[in-house]
């Protein structure tokens, strides 16, 4: 046939040996050009340097500054190439977008000069056909390509350091196995198929040209994407080689080729993939000897390949993390992220209060960002919560994870701290710099952080886009601890009752805090109204409105309910408080049954309001206790002729013939000149030396102190600092009458002290004993038998604790234990002589816990099992106990009400304003103000107190139900009772009286009284001077209030 004899005569006559050649020809006279070069320039080099020499020998001398020529040209020279070069080095590396641009094309090319090797293994019959290159069109494309790649290769040689080296890279040899033959194609009129395939090893640099474009990112994708092109790089260029010499035969003379079955490129890639796996079925095989002689190198390359690289792919992609994508956020659902410390524990706390089923209906999707991968026990909590709770792994530092939670579509992000780091200083900063991320991200983004230490808050000051009226805040670990503490000592057992208002637990009867609009019904009623209707008719108990002011905790008489007025209540469930919304004084004034109070006919909706939402108010707005305008009117305010008439009257002395502690007791008149903050919210003083302050051995033997505080604190000089500004401070609340101010002595380790009382400098009536609180004489000498508590508080961490971080308490337990076995003259009373207590005294103690299962340590004779939770427990229960885990809850009642939030730091902290915390963010410290009739009317604000029922404002309604004692109590003395104090086997039983009390929370109006119960009430500062305050404690030191907590109805 005419078609088939060229083809014959082509095969006949082939010429594969000179297309090698010309490869061979290219790479040896290439590395021959360098060398040359090199020869020729060290050559100029030692010529110079000769030439040079004689000169400086027999020339005369020149200025120094003179160059010779020979040196300028050199100089330029050397620029000129220099500038060439990193022309090319900027060209080829992808760091401009010319370079960048430049190598994307050539891996383009390459890849489109892959696939027409493709085609032409499939077209041609033959390794070699003869055919003009004018009429073959992919020899056209192919030879565009390989001009491309020529200059792309003068580029890369230009760029190389090393120009020897650049000869032997692998894409310089790809390069000359394919450039070369392309020309002499041209030249021939005959085309090979050769080593084109080689171009496949291009593919490798795709990982590479993804990182230019900024499209692959993470190591792992990087890693992954570069052992695939490898795989896939020798899986080509290996069947293109056994392509070539299976369709070839064996040299020289080329007539063996495999005929047993049609080897195009395809069903080589087949048989290499085959082969590589060693598994090799026998359908397909070589049968040349230079096709075994490849198939043994495949095997053996094979092997490597898929011992390490396939094993790497399948766990890179079998450990793809699952925890990965981005949130999908539902329709009509919000949602929250929860960031910042996240572990088991945290997390189950957080979901345990933010999950309750008494929160109504929350459709709140919860998203949690943390860097870790879930432990077994978080993921099991996650499969529980499946429906409302999605993990995230990630960074709150990186963008791209904040964007894949849908931070910005969020309603909140919440900042969990590790309330038992080795240093609480450092977890606030690391939470900070949190912050700062989210804001940087989304700066209308509702940030909630958790903190560890009150003068932290400082920086939150400095994030631009931080913002209280936005509901950002700040949940201070140190500050709240400290205020329930400090409130401790003033109503022993109000810790507990106040942790269980906003904790969400249920047993028995639980009670907690809940906000409500107010019905149009309470339109224009007075708070003590208002508060009757929603006891006697609702069964709620209402503690504080909201109205254009602020908040106002029991206020008087004088302020009026308005339409749309938000109330504060304590009930078990959002669906009771939901009453006080529906109460109709038309359709419900005569409904006996609270259970009845539903939404009726007439009831006309607020426009301004719905049911069952919260409207968040500015933390910020100023109320009657927070108004802060300060005015000049003399100082001191002890003309205030109210204020002295209101003195109680001065204490019996436990030892007559000693001197008094001063201010340790009520006195009769006080010439002490009394002096508030700036704010007038605190009692305040002038600066006082440290050392002034300290007691000596010889002094606490002179001195009776009596009815005071003492504080035991266990602190190195280089232990970080508690914070005692925020247990002083509600101690040192204006509210409270100069002589009803407890002294307070701390006593522990003098440099850390000193270390604190830059914070304390301010406020009156303090003092400081050195020595260790476990040490017995030291408590003697600060007479903690008289003392009217003592707090046991720590600041040791569990950085040397080992895996044991139970023993963090340790000097907390044993000084709480060494207290209670301490025996002192005056015998126990009867009273708990017979209660089977091993205590030989009375001294009610109140420890701080960092680990809750430690609290089993401080009772010896109580029956609590190790695994009941702390709420449960009797240290707990009875308020001599209190661990920062009960505060994991506030986290959510920040979220769902800001005000409730306000409310709660109110009562705990005495009345701290956003204007205070302004002022000890600037770093001035309490500034002295003037006492003006302003200041004094500030002085008027609600307080928590103690009563017991034989008091005189409430012995006259002790003799019925708790309805009575409410409404007699809050009518003739404005004092809002909101729980008892109850014996367990009350001595009107006629039974032996148990020194265990109970906490009841609100109870219900008919439940009945006793005489020895003692009232938890809020109450403001008139009412509390106008009697004596202290028969409370006249009560309360003749028991040790151990109790068993039980929240009834």
């Amino acid at each position: 046939n005419a078609s088939s004899s060229p083809e014959l005569a082509c095969v006949e006559h082939r010429k594969w040996h000179i297309f090698l050649a010309s490869s061979a020809i290219a790479l040896v006279g290439g590395i021959l050009t360098v060398l040359l070069s090199r020869f020729i320039g060290r050559l100029i080099q030692r010529h110079r340097s000769g030439i040079g020499s004689g000169q400086r020998s027999y020339a005369p001398e020149t200025d120094e500054d003179e160059e010779p020529p020979e040196e300028e040209s050199e100089q330029i020279e050397i620029s000129w190439l220099t500038e060439a070069k990193d022309w090319a080095g900027e060209l080829i590396s992808g760091q401009t977008s010319t370079g960048r641009i430049l190598v994307v094309l050539v891996f383009i090319v390459s890849m489109a000069s892959l696939v027409v090797y493709q085609i032409d293994t499939v077209r041609m019959k033959n390794t070699e056909e003869c055919v003009a290159w004018s009429e073959s069109v992919t020899q056209q494309v192919d030879l565009a390509f390989n001009v491309i790649f020529l200059v792309y290769f003068f580029v890369r040689f230009i760029a190389a350091q090393d120009k020897l080296w650049f000869w032997f890279e692998m894409y310089s040899i790809v390069d000359i196995l394919t450039i070369p033959p392309s020309f002499v194609a041209v030249y021939l009129d005959q085309n090979w198929i050769g080593l084109r395939s080689t171009r496949a090893l291009r593919i490798l640099s795709l990982p590479d040209v993804l990182q230019y474009l900024n499209i692959l990112r993470t190591s792992t994708g990087i890693r992954l994407l570069q052992l695939i092109t490898f795989f896939a790089s020798l899986v080509l260029t290996a069947a293109g080689l056994i392509h070539l010499v299976e369709n070839s035969g064996d040299p020289p003379n080329f007539t063996n080729k495999n005929t047993l079955y049609d080897m195009n490129y395809f069903t080589c890639i087949y048989f290499v993939i085959v082969t590589m796996s060693t598994v090799g079925y026998g359908d397909v095989y070589c049968t040349t000897i230079s096709g075994k002689i490849g198939s043994a190198l495949v095997i053996m390359g094979g092997l490597a390949v898929f011992a390490n690289s396939i094993p790497e792919i399948a766990d890179i992609l079998s450990s793809r993390n699952k925890y990965g994508g981005h949130f999908r956020k539902e329709a009509g659902k919000q949602h929250i992220v929860l960031c910042g410390h996240i572990t088991f524990e945290s997390v189950a706390n957080f979901l345990g209060d933010f999950l309750h089923e008494d929160r109504e209906d929350v459709d709140v999707q919860i998203v949690v960002l943390d860097k870790h991968v879930p432990d077994l026990e978080m993921q099991g909590l996650l499969k529980r919560h499946f429906t409302q709770v999605q993990f995230f792994q990630g960074s709150v530092m990186n963008t791209r994870d904040l964007a894949r939670v849908g931070l910005e579509s969020a309603d909140a992000c919440l900042v969990l701290a590790n309330k038992y780091c080795p240093d609480p200083d450092a977890e606030d900063a690391a939470n900070i710099m949190r912050v700062i991320s989210i804001k940087n991200f989304c700066e209308r983004i509702k940030v909630i952080i958790q903190l560890m230490q009150y003068h932290n808050k400082t920086y939150l000051l400095n994030i631009p886009s931080w913002d209280w009226k936005q509901g950002d805040d700040a949940v201070c670990v140190a500050e709240l601890k400290l205020g329930f503490l400090a409130q401790s000592c003033m109503a022993f057992g109000f810790s507990t009752l106040l942790a269980n208002l906003f904790t969400m637990r249920s047993y028995r009867a639980g009670m907690e805090m809940y906000t409500e609009f107010l019905s149009p019904a309470f339109d224009g009623l007075s708070f003590p109204a208002a508060a009757e209707v929603c006891f006697s008719k609702l069964h709620l108990l209402l503690i504080a409105i909201e109205g254009e002011t602020g908040i106002a905790i029991n206020p008087k008489e004088g302020i009026k309910v308005e339409a749309g007025t938000q109330g504060f209540f304590v009930a078990q469930s959002a669906e009771e408080v939901k009453k006080a919304y529906f109460y109709c004084s038309r359709c419900h004034s005569d409904v006996a049954d609270p259970e009845l109070v539903k939404r009726c006919r007439c009831r006309q909706s607020n426009p301004k309001h719905s049911a069952g939402k919260t409207v968040i108010r500015n933390r910020h707005s100023k109320d009657s206790s927070a108004n802060l305008t300060t005015t000049p009117a003399g100082n001191g305010g002890s003309g205030n002729p109210a204020e002295t008439a209101a003195a109680p009257a001065a204490a019996a002395s436990a030892a007559p013939q000693l001197q008094r502690a001063p201010n340790s007791t009520p006195a009769a008149a006080d010439p002490v000149e009394r002096r508030f903050d700036s704010t007038g919210m605190f009692h305040w003083c002038q600066e006082t030396s440290f050392e002034e302050l300290v007691l000596s051995r010889e002094q606490v033997n002179l001195t009776v102190f009596s009815n005071h505080i003492v504080v035991c604190v266990f602190a190195d000089s280089s232990s970080p600092l508690i914070g005692l500004r925020s247990f002083v401070m509600p101690l040192r609340a204006s509210n409270f009458h100069y002589s009803e101010l407890r002294h307070i002595i701390f006593v522990g380790n003098m440099e850390y002290l000193r270390r604190e009382w830059k914070t304390l400098i301010n406020f009156p009536k303090l003092s400081f004993f050195p020595g260790s609180p476990l040490n017995r004489s030291n408590l003697r000498a600060v007479n903690i038998n008289l003392a009217q508590m003592c707090v046991v508080l720590s600041s040791k961490q569990n950085s040397g604790m080992g895996d044991d971080a139970t023993l963090v308490d340790k000097e907390a337990i044993l000084c709480s234990l060494n207290i209670k076995a301490m025996a002192f003259d005056t015998p126990p009373p009867p009273v708990e002589q017979g209660s089977g207590s091993n205590r030989l005294n009375n001294i009610c103690i109140l420890t701080e816990l960092a680990v809750d299962a430690n609290v089993q340590f401080l009772e010896q004779d109580d029956d609590d099992d190790p695994d009941t939770e702390l709420y449960m427990t009797q240290p707990f229960a009875c308020g001599t106990s209190f661990a920062v885990s009960v505060l994991d809850s506030l986290m959510s009642t920040a979220y769902f009400n800001e005000n409730a939030l306000t409310l709660i730091r109110t009562l705990v902290t005495g009345g701290a304003t956003p204007e205070l915390e302004q002022i000890l963010a600037e770093g001035a410290g309490i500034r002295g103000g003037f006492c003006s009739p302003e200041t004094l009317r500030r002085r008027d604000r609600a307080r928590v107190a103690q009563l017991p029922v034989s008091d005189e404002r409430l012995r006259q309604y002790s003799q019925g139900d708790f309805s009575k004692l409410f409404l007699g109590a809050l009518h003739r003395h404005g004092i809002l009772c909101i729980g008892l104090y109850r014996f367990i086997t009350p001595p009107e039983e006629g039974e032996q009286a148990l020194i265990a009390r109970y906490v009841i929370t609100n109870p219900a109006p008919d439940f009945p009284m006793l005489a020895s119960d003692i009232v938890f009430c809020l109450a403001s500062f008139s009412v509390m001077t106008v009697f004596k305050p202290a028969g409370v404690w006249v009560c309360s030191k003749a028991m040790s209030f151990c109790s068993i907590f039980l929240r009834l109805r």
